[in-house]
């Protein structure tokens, strides 16, 4: 089963896209800041992260830098799905390793599901 990490701080959201994704076969775990998606990338080692940018205890950015450092989690896919909607951080997410930066607002739980299998085979 191809397991996929949320990194999402809005409970509804994330609930909402994990309920989409396990529909779909999915094994989903959720997490709502950097520290917490951290510990369980490295505990569950997923096939894809789906990562917010704007989080309690930073921004997604710094993920992406700690998943570089981290050996055990730095080949993981990660695609960013925030809105916020900043040039600089899109060009810094995606030149750390994102394989997208996606805004929420133009996507429905369908089309990024369609992104997701993209990614995940």
């Amino acid at each position: 089963m191809k397991r996929i990490l949320i990194i999402e701080d809005e409970y509804m959201l994330a609930d909402m896209y994990a309920t989409r994704f396990t529909q779909e076969g999915f094994k989903v775990s959720l997490a709502e800041s950097i520290a917490q998606g951290v510990i369980l990338a490295k505990k569950e080692k997923p096939h894809l992260i789906i990562l917010d940018i704007l989080l309690p205890d930073g921004n997604g950015i710094s993920f992406l830098k700690t998943k570089q450092l981290e050996k055990s989690i730095a080949s993981i896919p990660v695609v960013a799905f925030s809105n916020f909607d900043d040039t600089e951080i899109k060009k810094e997410a995606l030149s750390l390793g994102a394989l997208e930066y996606l805004m929420k607002t133009d996507y429905t739980p369908q089309e990024l599901m369609e992104k997701v299998r993209l990614y995940v085979k």
